[in-house]
């Protein structure tokens, strides 16, 4: 059962990764790749503008301790002048305690300020290596439309290709087939001339006198013809002579006529 199921298993996982494979779109996933890309070059260019607002924030905060410490040496002076030290020392240990806070306050920004340039840093690769995919990704979608529209087309001519083959096997068939049905007229035209079939339609139909005077007729007329070519190269050579014959008489005339003239 182990095996069995092991087996299962691994036809259902062929199967569905063929299926995937049928429905997934590289044009798709591409720009599903590059809009998280965008998320995270967002999430990086906020928190870019957070550790630059808290370093506004802190340097708000120094300005106004600074402020405070500064007004705080003005007014111990101011006591020391008037006599009353006790002022002037109450004034200087306040003025004490804000430098201590201005002092944790500018390594804080000191901090914020590097974790600021090292984020801009980071966004600013981000966003060349975002430009660089979306160039990369427009091209390899123009590349695949391409590829597909070429195989739809190669895909079209096959099928034409397919269609004109069994369009020329039909005309084959269909001449062979005219052909085969001429030959078969032809001789069924010869075998009912011969009398080797019957005309059961009667309008052709002949006895057997008939067919005998029909032959009979046909060797007079063969008898007929050779007796007249035989008639017309006897008389040609008859004339011929005959012909031959008579030039000396009209030679004789001639003399004669001539006599008579002189006469």
């Amino acid at each position: 059962m182990s095996g069995v199921m092991k087996r299962m298993g691994m036809i259902f996982r062929a199967k569905a990764n063929k299926a995937l494979d049928r429905a997934e779109d590289p044009r798709e996933t591409l720009d599903y790749s590059y809009q998280k890309q965008l998320e995270l070059l967002q999430k990086v260019r906020r928190g870019v503008a957070d550790v630059a607002t808290s370093r506004k924030r802190l340097e708000l905060q120094l300005n106004q301790l600074q402020s405070q410490s500064g007004k705080l040496e003005e007014q111990g002076r101011k006591a020391l002048a008037l006599g009353r030290e006790d002022l002037a020392r109450e004034a200087l240990s306040r003025r004490a305690s804000l430098q201590q806070q201005v002092s944790d306050l500018e390594v804080q920004h000191q901090t914020l300020q590097g974790e600021e340039e090292k984020l801009t840093l980071a966004a600013q690769r981000l966003q060349a290596k975002v430009d660089a995919f979306r160039t990369k990704k427009e091209t390899i979608k123009a590349t695949y439309t391409a590829a597909q529209a070429q195989t739809r087309i190669a895909e079209s001519f096959s099928g034409i290709s397919e269609e004109m083959s069994d369009v020329g096997l039909a005309i084959q068939r269909a001449e062979d087939k005219t052909a085969q049905l001429q030959a078969r007229a032809g001789a069924i035209d010869e075998l009912l001339a011969s009398g080797a079939l019957d005309d059961q339609s009667g309008l052709g139909a002949k006895d057997d006198i008939q067919a005998e005077l029909d032959r009979l007729s046909g060797g007079t007329d063969v008898e007929l013809e050779l007796a007249r070519m035989k008639a017309e190269l006897a008389g040609g050579s008859a004339a011929k002579p005959a012909i031959e014959g008579g030039r000396p008489d009209a030679q004789g005339d001639q003399q004669t006529q001539h006599r008579f003239d002189k006469q």
